[in-house]
């Protein structure tokens, strides 16, 4: 369960995220278009409220400094040709609002607003059309209002509770509904990670079955998965690239199912027709892979952790970061299991001594960075695997096999597996 709320957590705290920007940025624009249509109808009542009072425009005009009484800090009484008539501001606003009124509007027939900040002021420009009784035009009314900042307070405090209370909804709405997601998605997420289990078992069935014919324990293929793990996670590799070191550690040499038992058993050494029947492996496991799309991940180990980092290696001869990073870590891990594991005609080494032969070949069949980075990784964990039996380490990998599969590059692998190979041996 913790791991699905791993994978939906995150996921729907970015939607909860993502909602609440857009309808917060939303709610905002609203409630700023409400605050300057408020604003609008302040200044629009006070020009209603004098044009009503008086008679024309010229009656108008000898008492335009009435409106400066209103909440205006200028006034423009103008005839229908656009001549002034009359003109008045406040004290302190001449400059700013002869900038203002100065400005080049059309006038028009209809009442025109704009809401301007100027100075701290937040000031609204009117321009409204004047008429007679026979709505023949008469001039023009234009002014600048200026709002009050303790109503202006009080509109953006309306502004911030809206707005909070949206947010507040949004929250409340992803809360309900998280629950909802979560039984949802547990059943498809249980599926998904039987699937995954399935499909890694398969492949670790698979590589016991070469290891049987050749002679091995599955218990080495169980180790450099989990030394390769480690050592993927040093290099910064996560997901799907982990996934497919994963496979190709179990299957590397699943196409040892097509060479002949006389030349896979032989105990002499190989002839050179021979050792070319050998090294077909190879491509052997490549195709025996390439018609399945999952177990296809595993085709960079299959194919290249034969390869030498110098280029003296095979099938193709790569060298250098030509080799896939995953084959490069698993030929590392996969020499050193081999040169620390038991053995009929070989005696384990010690874990020193096997990193010594890492250290020697590095630059010529191994990458030295990866050797470098192994080094402190063997020597913690190699005392604790070789003291684990085949079915303790088979039984560990398989119960934490999920975890492995779905750590991501948020969750570390090397802590992941370090506590649990601290029971390994118990």
């Amino acid at each position: 369960m913790m791991s699905l709320h791993r994978l939906i957590l995150p996921r729907v705290l970015l939607v909860w995220l993502g909602l609440s920007l857009i309808a917060g940025g939303l709610t905002y624009w609203l409630e700023m278009r409400k605050i300057d249509q408020a604003v609008v109808a302040l200044a629009a009542a006070a020009v209603t409220r004098h044009g009503a009072e008086r008679g024309g425009t010229t009656d108008l005009a000898r008492h335009a400094e009435d409106f400066l009484h209103e909440g205006f800090v200028a006034v423009e009484i103008l005839a229908p040709g656009g001549t002034p008539l009359a003109r008045s501001f406040q004290p302190g606003f001449e400059g700013v609002a002869a900038t203002l009124m100065d400005a080049d509007t059309p006038r028009s027939d209809r009442p025109r607003y704009r809401t301007i900040h100027r100075n701290g002021a937040t000031l609204v420009r009117v321009a409204l059309p004047l008429s007679a009784t026979d709505r023949q035009p008469t001039g023009h009314f234009e002014g600048l209002y200026r709002v009050e900042p303790a109503t202006l307070a009080g509109l953006r405090g309306d502004l911030w509770r809206t707005l909070l209370a949206v947010l507040t909804a949004v929250l409340a709405t992803t809360v309900v509904l998280y629950p909802l997601i979560v039984a949802l998605n547990r059943n498809l997420f249980r599926a998904s990670r039987e699937v995954l289990r399935g499909n890694l078992e398969m492949a670790a069935v698979l590589g016991a079955a070469i290891a049987k014919r050749d002679s091995d324990t599955n218990a080495h293929n169980y180790r450099v998965t989990l030394y390769g793990c480690l050592l993927a996670e040093a290099m910064g590799l996560h997901g799907e690239a982990l996934r497919a070191l994963m496979l190709g550690a179990f299957l590397h040499d699943v196409g040892k199912i097509g060479i002949p038992d006389a030349i896979l058993l032989k105990p002499a050494a190989l002839t050179d027709e021979e050792r070319s029947i050998m090294r077909s492996h190879v491509s052997l496991g490549v195709d025996i892979i390439a018609s399945s799309a999952w177990l296809r991940a595993a085709r960079e180990v299959i194919q290249n952790h034969h390869e030498w980092f110098d280029g003296s290696g095979y099938p193709r001869g790569l060298a250098g970061e030509a080799i896939p990073l995953t084959a490069r870590i698993f030929a590392v891990v996969d020499v050193f299991d081999a040169l620390t594991s038991q053995r009929p005609y070989k005696t384990p080494w010690s874990c020193d001594a096997a990193l010594a032969t890492l250290e020697h070949d590095a630059g010529s069949h191994f990458d030295p960075a990866l050797v470098a980075a192994f080094a402190p990784i063997a020597r913690q964990v190699q005392p604790v695997v070789a003291q684990a039996d085949e079915a303790a380490i088979a039984e560990r990998l398989a119960t934490h096999i999920d975890a492995l599969l779905l750590a991501d590059g948020n969750r570390p692998l090397r802590g992941l597996l370090r506590r649990r190979f601290g029971n390994l041996g118990g």
